[in-house]
């Protein structure tokens, strides 16, 4: 969503910034990539196929669809039968593809986050399209552990995206409970909501650890559970090259006592060398 204009609307400032963010990202091993066809709309999905295909075979493009974009830049619901058809359509055509690896349905009966109520009707149309040879995976998005059972009673459900990160922990339950089923549980905003204080509590590990607030908080989710994927956004080399040396980096168990404290309230104290 950061290859969009501002707001996720309209075109990058930079295209070909973008391009290169797309083909440094995959020359580095990368190969889950996070578009969806409401970004621009449209727009982000066409610099996806421009920087990258015919793609690798073994880049996973994971889509959304159940939103549309507003000519105001609004984000509307869009999860009867015909504006799903329409939305993989789109991203099928914009894409470049015949069958989109995995679709999920994020679900917008809340405006600033999940909110109960039967995806029953959405998930049902998304599976006829599964059946039809359009979608190979299904997942679900912006959903509570409620609406995760449900779905899963309807059709196999391959990966769930909720907000998640050290600010926000609503889901450590049910990030645990997929990881047991061997569900792939993918934070979005993985570095954001973070206050003042929380911030400060970031910035002292960093410092600690010699990595930058970013990475640290990238490192958090990679250690928080094994069925994690992390999609950090960007829109510059820079920032990806910082992304992906996260992975290498290995956060020691008081740290990791440190960050918890930032979802769960707490002010924790680690000791540095000098014992303080």
């Amino acid at each position: 969503m950061q290859l969009a204009g501002p707001g996720v609307f309209g075109p990058p400032r930079d295209r070909n910034a973008a391009l290169a963010v797309l083909r440094e990202a995959v020359a580095h091993g990368v190969n889950h990539i996070d578009p969806s066809d409401f970004y621009g709309p449209h727009v982000t999905n066409q610099i996806i196929r421009e920087a990258l295909s015919p793609y690798p075979d073994d880049l996973v493009l994971v889509t959304k669809i159940g939103a549309r974009r507003g000519e105001d830049a609004s984000w509307i619901r869009a999860d009867g039968a015909a504006e799903l058809e329409r939305a993989v359509e789109d991203n099928l055509r914009n894409l470049g593809l015949d069958v989109l690896d995995v679709v999920n349905l994020r679900i917008m009966f809340g405006v600033h986050g999940p909110e109960e109520g039967s995806i029953a009707g959405p998930l049902s149309a998304l599976v006829k399209l599964q059946q039809r040879g359009l979608v190979r995976h299904i997942g679900l998005s912006n959903v509570t552990a409620t609406q995760v059972q449900e779905g899963r009673a309807l059709c196999e459900i391959v990966c769930v995206q909720n907000q998640y990160n050290l600010a926000h922990r609503h889901d450590d339950a049910l990030i645990d409970a997929l990881a047991q089923d061997g569900i792939d549980y993918v934070p979005y905003f993985p570095l954001g909501g973070f206050s003042p204080l929380q911030s400060a509590t970031l910035t002292h590990v960093a410092q600690r650890v010699g990595a930058t607030p970013m990475q640290v908080a990238i490192a958090w989710l990679l250690q928080r559970a094994p069925n994690i994927l992390v999609i950090p956004g960007t829109s510059s080399v820079a920032h990806l090259r910082e992304n992906l040396a996260a992975a290498k980096l290995a956060l020691p168990d008081a740290e990791i006592r440190a960050l918890d404290g930032i979802g769960k309230g707490v002010a924790w104290r680690v000791a540095d060398d000098r014992g303080r």
